[in-house]
């Protein structure tokens, strides 16, 4: 990834008014620009195919093809001819759904956020998906989860490619192996469980909770770098790409 450049990003929405402003506080920044902006899905996905941006702000609710079908459609698409990485998508919705959620991670999504979102958030998740990494709003990743522990995994399949044994070994239904609402917990731990300190567990628990990392600060009583630094380590040491996977895991293995 070649780190002098800017970010090229296309903005998908039906709303015109919508798209001007995301140009104007994109435009702003002197590490990004704007290189195309579609009205609907099915342009988004022609505009990723022959620009090759590095991500698109996506719409969900747009006529014609809507936004989770066309995030399918890019994060599928090879990298550039020219050594750009593949193209990764941001959700941006008014709507805080639990199906908008999970349809987003399933289609490939590298984040989920609301439209009301505070401009400078927008710009470091662009940054921080553009880096390799994921995002998701906090409010959704707390329901997240809590969808997750009360359908059971096994029905929403591998998030974001997964790093969690998805063999379907889950612990029989009972008092010993559920989480306290009748839902299975697995039996099973993944070994990159036990490489984790006590401390890192605390916070990966946190992140599964949706907390960011100044709440975990706040709530275990470390520095905001020190969080930094055990985050790093967790996301290493589990192999996961991103917080949702991350999430994800710690479910699996019976943290949450």
């Amino acid at each position: 990834m070649n780190k002098s450049r800017s970010i090229r990003v296309i903005i998908a929405d039906d709303q015109e008014l919508v798209r001007a402003g995301f140009a104007m506080v994109i435009g702003s920044q002197q590490d990004m620009e704007v290189v195309a902006q579609a009205s609907d899905g099915a342009e988004a996905v022609t505009m990723a195919e022959t620009l090759h941006p590095d991500v698109v702000l996506m719409d969900v609710r747009m006529p014609g093809m809507d936004g989770i079908e066309a995030t399918r459609r890019i994060t599928s698409l090879t990298a550039g001819t020219d050594g750009t990485q593949p193209t990764r998508v941001i959700i941006l919705t008014t709507f805080d759904l639990d199906e908008y959620v999970m349809a987003a991670i399933n289609a490939g999504a590298s984040g989920f956020l609301l439209k009301d979102t505070e401009p400078e958030t927008l710009l470091n998740s662009i940054r921080t998906v553009f880096q390799g990494n994921a995002i998701i709003a906090p409010s959704a990743t707390k329901r997240l989860i809590e969808k997750m522990m009360q359908d059971g995994y096994a029905q929403h399949g591998s998030l974001s490619g997964g790093v969690a044994d998805t063999t379907g070994t889950v612990g029989a239904t009972g008092a010993d192996s559920t989480n306290g609402i009748g839902t299975a917990r697995p039996t099973y731990t993944d070994p990159e469980l036990e490489l984790l300190t006590d401390r890192e567990r605390e916070v990966l628990v946190e992140i599964a909770h949706g907390l960011s990392n100044q709440e975990i600060a706040d709530k275990l009583f470390i520095s905001l770098p020190t969080v930094k630094t055990h985050v790093a380590h967790i996301l290493a040491k589990i192999n996961a790409r991103d917080r949702v996977q991350a999430v994800v895991f710690a479910y699996d293995n019976g943290l949450v």
